[in-house]
């Protein structure tokens, strides 16, 4: 498999603290690859470091094949990479539909995007149904359907997305778990950053587990699952 995106030897740094400290991860063109560990184990730096948003104190970060690390995340963006933030971070007095014209600011076919509001309607009828109401006034499972919306208006090579389970019901993770699996039967690239480690395995070809800042384990999600050490510690298998 042809990797699209590659983290070699990274690594990231909070004043004195080493957050996330010389890790490589491979991300092949088509891939769910899922990273998981505790709170505090580098997993969201990771994104952010993919996206631009924290600089590397060490190592490369290539998107097929070129070096993106250091440039401006509007550059990654454009360069794309779409980043589906933790806690959704929609735009609360913004409509539904500014908000999705918001992950599409640097594209210039019209045509074309309006090809993809019809997509984002079709994929997320919910949004549809309110897309002249403001985003702050949707239910959490609604504003993460609209942020993954916007970040699919940009059409992006590999999706990052952080926690898109978190805080949400059972029946509306289930929602956003098919809508996962339904963007890899298109092909689509993702890094997936999830707390819930059962949840991440199930979606993703291949993991990796993080304990502060290092990767302590990866391989197929599938090994990952039967690990004594993941099902103990992360599965909660006694």
């Amino acid at each position: 498999m042809n990797l699209l995106l590659e983290l070699d030897n990274i690594s990231v740094r909070y004043r004195k603290i080493e957050a996330v400290k010389g890790i490589s991860i491979g991300v092949g063109e088509g891939e769910i690859v899922t990273l998981i560990g505790a709170n505090g184990a580098g997993k969201s730096t990771t994104l952010r470091a993919i996206s631009g948003l924290e600089r590397l104190s060490g190592g490369e970060i290539r998107l097929g094949g070129k070096r993106i690390d250091g440039a401006s995340p509007e550059r990654i963006a454009g360069l794309g990479i779409a980043h589906v933030p933790e806690g959704r971070r929609v735009f609360p007095m913004m409509t539904v539909r500014e908000n999705l014209e918001m992950g599409a600011y640097l594209r210039k076919d019209a045509a074309a995007l309006r090809a993809d509001f019809d997509d984002i309607f079709r994929r997320f009828p919910r949004l549809q149904e309110r897309a002249n109401q403001l985003a702050g006034t949707l239910s959490g499972g609604e504003q993460q359907m609209l942020a993954m919306g916007r970040a699919l208006m940009s059409r992006p090579d590999v999706i990052l997305m952080d926690e898109p389970s978190l805080g949400l019901s059972p029946i509306m993770c289930r929602e956003i778990a098919r809508i996962i699996r339904t963007l890899h039967t298109e092909k689509r690239t993702i890094v997936l950053v999830e707390q819930n480690a059962r949840l991440a395995l199930a979606l993703a070809q291949k993991g990796f587990v993080m304990e502060t800042g290092r990767i302590v384990l990866e391989g197929p999600a599938a090994e990952l699952r039967e690990n004594d050490k993941v099902q103990h510690t992360y599965l909660g298998v006694a």
